[in-house]
């Protein structure tokens, strides 16, 4: 078969490697184009591009997707199948093209988690278990009938970095088993399954500010579902001065207090923050303008004021 390979990020170059290295005939891949990054706004490549570079496959980085140039090359390349993970949305020109369809892997057990943060949503949100989902493209957006799903344990400290690297090489063996399926005309797409789904809302700096009202567990889930990107945050207010941090590492304490929601409680080895049904004990954070560090270097090296609290 004549495959095309859509993605961008780092999760998708373990799919299109197996692919790749599983000997089918890869004769294009789509990815972002090259975007300036950093301070000093050196021009950066996606990471599907660089490994595709390596090994002289054919890139096309088109910015509109419906333009008439880049379609007639799409074209021009004969596709019997087209493979997308973590790309953007498709125009129906393109993903109605191919002989055998289109069809994407999503990094959860759809219906459910459909949407951008897949990952996150799962660990924020306290489930015990997720996966991985091929299905085919539709006109909207994750609810296409599945091919294909394969799920897995979430361990109950494990961080959203954790699990999309276990997701990341669940996938990639998810996106073989599904093309030798559609390869020997094999494959039964079920529709999926009619009910209110969890969604996986984009990431924004309103949902990842921590709500110190909240109980201990949540506060404790929502920190590691967003380790290490983007990160948790909140603000310090140390005698007036508010300063904005992040927290990527905590553990929760069942210790009992009367203290308000928020309030620091600062010893010579930790730092814990009162919540309504214990303490949030931190263990690792950054500072605005700083670096990350652990709770002690924070402690040795910060000067905490009387009444001090995260709002």
């Amino acid at each position: 078969m004549r495959i095309v390979f859509m993605g961008t990020p780092e999760f998708a170059v373990t799919s299109l490697e197996a692919l790749v290295d599983a000997g089918y005939n890869i004769v294009g891949v789509i990815t972002a184009p090259d975007k300036p990054a950093g301070r000093g706004r050196k021009i950066n490549e996606s990471a599907v591009k660089k490994y595709a570079l390596s090994k002289g496959l054919h890139i096309m980085q088109p910015t509109n997707l419906k333009n008439p140039d880049f379609l007639k090359e799409l074209s021009s390349l004969e596709i019997d199948l087209q493979i997308v993970v973590a790309f953007r949305m498709l125009p129906v020109e393109v993903w109605s093209s191919p002989k055998f369809g289109t069809f994407n892997l999503h990094a959860s057990l759809l219906p459910d988690y459909r949407g951008a943060a897949p990952i996150n949503w799962a660990i924020i949100n306290g489930e015990t278990k997720t996966g991985v989902s091929t299905f085919y493209i539709n006109e909207d957006i994750d609810t296409g009938a599945v091919l294909k799903q394969e799920s897995v344990a979430i361990n109950a400290t494990e961080t959203a970095g954790d699990l999309h690297d276990k997701l990341m090489t669940l996938g990639s063996k998810l996106i073989l088993d599904t093309v030798e399926m559609i390869r020997m005309g094999k494959d039964k797409p079920v529709k999926q399954e009619e009910k209110k789904p969890k969604l996986a809302p984009k990431l924004n700096k309103d949902n990842c500010r921590i709500n110190w009202e909240h109980p201990k567990l949540q506060i404790y889930n929502q920190i590691r579902g967003l380790c290490p990107y983007p990160a948790a945050w909140t603000i310090l207010e140390n005698a007036g001065e508010q300063i904005e941090l992040k927290i990527y590492e905590t553990r929760i304490l069942d210790e009992s207090h009367k203290l308000k929601n928020g309030t620091i409680v600062k010893s010579k080895k930790n730092i814990k923050i009162a919540v309504q049904d214990g303490f949030i004990d931190i263990l690792e954070l950054k500072l605005a303008g700083k670096r990350k560090m652990d709770v002690l270097s924070l402690i040795n090296g910060y000067e905490f004021k009387a009444e001090c609290k995260m709002i």
